[in-house]
């Protein structure tokens, strides 16, 4: 019978019931998955459901670095450049996971080389450039750079130093183990976690830019905002400390704010104890949904003057559909550009970025190893490690070709594999068409657009504070009882989070560019200002200085001595937390 005819080829004989079944905190019934091994021949139905759940997992991290950065850095009043930016990094990463996911083999001489993985292992944009990309372009627009030209020499740049990941996708990973062991790598990852967790509360309470001016509404300093063309003197307004959801203007923290962003919160908790593995698999996106329909369907009512002395009650909505409406109906690559270029003192931070990513990277296909049963022994594993880099450098200069942010290899969908049981490669070919088709319906990137900053800071909230808790995972890996592991954790740490909690400790207050105590830079020439913003871009990002000081400690720092006469005492034993 003739495969497109064939119900057994469609719809296969897949348990859907186990999956689609919610959850009870106090059930303990087991539960029985059926495993789908890495090569299986899965149903077009049940590869197309497995799909799914991995891009609904990834999308709510996938689109957040595109929609951060052209929202606050570039375009913050421009919805269509802000409404392209996450079509672009959806169809970027749903082709790169495509071929992620099949393994394209590359013969170079005597050794066969390979581009992917050839596991069930997704990629997505990389939350370890954001960080960089907003000081990069905070620092070429106090110099007078267009955003959307600053926006490009990122593009350019990143083109240039993804070169760095290519050539060591081409060195034994064992050896790159060697350098970057777990409580490095460990580090880099606790630290990319804590520095956007903050920028998650910035959105939480309202939005990043709200937040960084909401100094101008202290009451010590009422008196000097006002517009320097009537008085030098005045603090210019714009940006004010004023929060914008839809037609509500509220300041920065307000309680209506993060009662929306809360109940994203409140859905995952739910999610989490009564979801089926479905849901769960797609807690992220269910829970942003919840959070944009209590917004829907909430609205901020004040008394205002009626025009006749008395008042009247006006109610506004805190969600509108004018960006829904603006959007195209389809859209696809390169309908927005940008001119790339280049720039100097992003280099070196980019590099220690593209070095986090290929440790990160190790560790992802490991873990997917793992998640899937499959043997760390023999050169499939090897070939898998080399092929993922490999991919990582190549991915990451094709998605700025494609004027996206770099891509990386995703961890959170190990989870998705560990809870559906299912490893097969054609789900992940199915996520990633998922996400292509995800993309190209550009309405999809208007709904996102649309959703108010507190809601998307209590999903952001969540998703970069899980950047923390894999790291914390790395770290365990390693010996913690070791004294000279304890002095790298609390020196690489102390000063990565110091960083975080005070960023302008090294770096230029917001519009008071060259201005820093710790290197003032007004009169210096354009060389020595090249020279300053990157190195102050290094020092002000954590898990740039963080990486550093702890590659530099495991490197000089001698060995624990071997302690004799020292009886081993067995550990207490916790006692269990109740199981659901």
């Amino acid at each position: 019978m003739p495969f497109a005819m064939d119900k057994k080829s469609w719809i296969g004989d897949y348990d859907y019931r186990a999956l689609c079944t919610p959850m009870l905190p106090w059930q303990n019934k087991e539960r029985k998955l059926q495993f789908f091994p890495r090569d299986a021949e899965m149903a077009i139905l049940p590869a197309a459901l497995m799909g799914l759940q991995h891009a609904f997992a990834m999308v709510g991290g996938l689109i957040t670095p595109p929609y951060v950065v052209m929202k606050f850095s570039v375009g913050f009043m421009d919805t269509d450049i802000q409404q392209y930016a996450i079509a672009a990094a959806l169809i970027v990463s749903g082709i790169c996971t495509i071929i992620n996911c099949l393994q394209i083999p590359i013969p170079l001489g005597p050794k066969k080389f390979y581009l992917g993985t050839g596991c069930l292992s997704v990629i997505g944009t990389s939350f370890t450039m954001l960080p960089i990309f907003e000081s990069a372009i905070a620092q070429m627009k106090a110099d007078g750079t267009d955003a959307y030209d600053a926006y490009g020499k990122m593009l350019g740049t990143v083109m240039l130093c993804s070169f760095l990941e290519i050539f060591l996708s081409f060195v034994p990973p064992d050896k790159l183990r060697k350098m970057f062991p777990p409580i490095v790598s460990g580090v880099t990852v606790m630290l990319i976690g804590v520095s956007l967790t903050g920028t998650g509360m910035k959105y939480w309470g309202g939005g990043a830019v709200c937040a960084e001016m909401a100094w101008k509404g202290h009451s010590q300093v009422a008196g000097l905002v006002g517009f320097p063309r009537d008085d030098p003197a005045k603090v210019d307004p714009i940006p004010g400390p004023m929060c914008t959801a839809g037609e509500v203007v509220l300041g920065y923290g307000s309680p209506e704010l993060i009662g929306l962003g809360f109940s994203v919160l409140i859905m995952l908790v739910l999610v989490e104890c009564f979801g089926s593995p479905f849901m769960k698999n797609c807690n992220v996106v269910i829970a942003l949904l919840f959070g944009y329909f209590v917004a829907g369907v909430s609205q901020y009512c004040v008394d205002v003057d009626d025009g006749n002395g008395g008042t009247k009650e006006q109610c506004l909505d805190y969600v509108t559909d004018a960006k829904i409406k603006s959007a195209e109906g389809i859209t696809f690559l390169w309908v927005e550009t940008f001119d790339v270029g280049f720039y100097g003192p992003a280099v070196f931070p980019l590099l220690i970025a593209f070095i986090v990513t290929t440790v990160e990277t190790i560790g992802d296909i490991g873990a997917t190893y793992d998640a899937s049963h499959l043997s760390r022994d023999g050169d499939d594993y090897t070939n898998s490690i080399q092929g993922g880099l490999l991919a990582d450098g190549v991915f990451s200069f094709f998605s700025a070709i494609c004027t996206s942010m770099p891509n990386t290899t995703f961890s959170q969908n190990n989870g998705v594999i560990t809870l559906t049981k299912c490893a097969a490669r054609r789900a992940g070919v199915a996520c990633g068409i998922w996400l292509v088709f995800m993309g190209i319906l550009s309405k999809i990137a208007g709904i996102i657009t649309s959703i108010p900053d507190c809601v998307l800071g209590g999903m952001t909230i969540f998703l970069f504070c899980n950047v923390f808790v894999s790291g914390i995972k790395v770290v365990a890996s390693a010996n913690l009882q070791s004294r000279r592991n304890v002095f790298i954790l609390a020196v690489s740490m102390g000063v990565g989070i110091g960083v975080a909690m005070m960023p302008h400790v090294f770096n230029d207050m917001r519009a008071s560019p060259y201005s820093a105590n710790f290197w003032p830079c007004a009169s210096c020439s354009d060389g020595e200002k090249a020279v300053r913003n990157g190195i102050l871009i290094f020092l002000s990002t954590p898990y740039c200085i963080g990486t550093v000081l702890a590659l530099l400690l495991n490197g000089i720092l001698p060995s624990d001595p071997v302690i004799e006469g020292l009886e081993a005492v067995e550990p207490t034993k916790e006692p269990k937390a109740m199981e659901a």
